[in-house]
């Protein structure tokens, strides 16, 4: 919400973004079902989400989370509204940008467990790569949900991986995860850096504004 609210160009309380909000920490762990296997499918518990906010109102919806596009089609099946996709708009991003370019991944291992960018980067022209130990990575998203992002040893580990990545031929690193989105002002990189959290937000505001 405060990203979209920091992009919009508003002069008054009138101008800003008219936003619906399901904030819940309910949702079945995307880590246990994606990773650990035993976790219960937090499809169901999505749907149920994007029906409550369409019937609030809501002209398209967005989830912030990128591993949880996993389970998409649950809320697009769900509601007669768009839902957006993350991957494809962070990705559509990009490829303006950095034609042709090699995106160096830092996210969730349950991401590159489940292919989810995979599926939609071929028809862009674009090719991914991932830090070889993506254990470090998830540690560094643990910590940021502890309330311990700023910490230096969580700064120090977020930049091993980014500049693994630089080192590995990366032309823009994309901050495919809500935590690491936290804390992505911390990093220090020649190599140009996508949010996709901030892609979403800016997309949300300019939409909402044409309306």
């Amino acid at each position: 919400m405060q990203r979209v609210i920091d992009v919009t160009p508003a002069e008054d309380d009138i101008d800003h973004v008219h936003l619906l909000v399901d904030n819940n920490p309910k949702v079945p762990s995307r880590i246990k079902a994606l990773i650990e296997g035993d976790g219960e499918n937090p499809g169901p518990a999505i749907a149920a989400m994007a029906r409550r906010l369409e019937q609030a109102g809501a002209d398209f919806l967005v989830m912030p989370c990128n591993t949880a596009h996993y389970y998409w089609q649950y809320a697009q099946d769900a509601v007669d509204i768009p839902v957006w996709h993350i991957v494809e708009r962070t990705l559509d991003t990009i490829a303006r940008r950095i034609p042709r370019a090699r995106v160096g991944m830092l996210c969730s291992p349950a991401l590159r467990k489940i292919g989810l960018y995979e599926g939609f980067v071929e028809s862009r022209g674009l090719s991914l790569v991932y830090p070889d130990d993506e254990a470090a990575v998830l540690d560094v998203i643990r910590a940021v949900k502890r309330g311990q992002g700023r910490h230096p040893d969580t700064l120090a580990a977020f930049a091993r991986a980014a500049g693994e990545l630089k080192e590995r031929g990366a032309d823009v690193l994309v901050l495919a995860c809500t935590e690491l989105s936290v804390i992505g002002d911390a990093l220090d990189t020649s190599v140009p850096v996508v949010d996709s959290v901030q892609v979403l937000a800016e997309q949300v505001a300019a939409a909402a504004e044409g309306r």
